[in-house]
């Protein structure tokens, strides 16, 4: 009869001291660790060289591979989603902490502003261009702003931190899907729900006007949409609407002539790379040389 292989207990070396529960049963039986288990753990087991449950927290440790390898059981935490945040934290940490980056430690609220405006037209673009990796690497780059704010807003003497910026969010969420985490309503549909989000909204934020709370450092597009939905909704008559906002499309003004503007960019290139196929000079095209070359639709 075959020796018993054992069992293998991998911890998080993120999380050193956090066992998993359905590794309990086994470390009430003697145990081997590996150097790299954290003391609080060896500590609060039986520790004996050679017993058939080896604990450890490096799944690349030769004795770990082995047992694996022979048929011993392996234990592992399941890893919840969003645990790589904590890690973006913790480097966001380091480099303002002391040893850390010159550069980092220097910047202030407002010396980051423009990096966020930057960062988020950037994920436009990603989102644009419809590539995984350029997508993941743009909110990697707007995460970093909230990272950035709220550890140097963590400095201030009354401030807040990471945790009190996810707090607010989860507590918003929740509150605000009523539907989703307790049995008081339903919603029937997205229309309806966003009706709904709207009535709680206003009844957290308590404004005294339809107006109050447009974010006025927008761009100018964007905010006069904003600010012509807001007064519809509140019953204004368009007829109020000053000549300017009146000719203001409906829904994401921004985005729609943004896309506009894209598109016509891409029939310049269009046009200058035919211009240049049959021989012009792209940059030497009169008026009839692009009437010639443009896209036709």
């Amino acid at each position: 009869m075959a020796p018993d292989p054992g069992a293998v207990v991998l911890l998080d070396r993120r999380w050193p001291t956090v066992v998993p529960a359905v590794a309990l049963e086994l470390l009430r039986a003697p145990v081997t660790c590996t150097a790299d288990v954290h003391a609080d753990v060896r500590a609060a087991c039986t520790v004996v060289d050679g017993a058939p449950v080896l604990v450890s927290s490096d799944p690349a440790h030769p004795e770990v591979v082995a047992r694996i390898a022979a048929g011993a059981r392996f234990v592992r935490a399941a890893t919840p989603s969003g645990l790589q945040l904590l890690d973006a934290v913790a480097v966001m940490n380091r480099l303002r902490g002391p040893g850390g980056c010159p550069w980092d430690a220097e910047q202030t609220h407002d010396s980051l502003r423009r990096y966020l405006v930057e960062e988020c037209y950037e994920l436009l673009d990603a989102l644009d261009s419809g590539s995984r990796e350029h997508v993941i690497e743009e909110l990697g780059d707007v995460l970093l702003q909230v990272l950035f704010h709220s550890r140097v807003a963590a400095e201030e003497p009354v401030g807040f931190d990471v945790d009190d910026v996810a707090t607010g969010l989860v507590a918003k969420l929740v509150h605000r899907h009523p539907h989703v985490f307790s049995d008081a309503e339903v919603v029937a549909d997205s229309d309806a729900q966003q009706v709904r989000w709207e009535e709680l909204k206003a009844v957290e934020k308590r404004r005294g006007s339809c107006v109050d709370g447009v974010a006025t450092a927008q761009p100018a597009l964007a905010l006069a949409a904003k600010l012509v939905s807001r007064t519809a909704r509140a019953g204004l008559p368009a007829a109020l609407l000053p000549t300017e906002l009146a000719a203001v499309p409906g829904g994401d003004a921004e985005d729609a002539l943004r896309r506009v503007a894209l598109r016509f960019a891409d029939d310049v290139r269009a046009a200058e790379g035919t211009a240049r196929t049959a021989g012009l000079d792209p940059d030497a095209l009169d008026a009839a040389d692009w009437q010639t070359h443009w896209p036709k639709r």
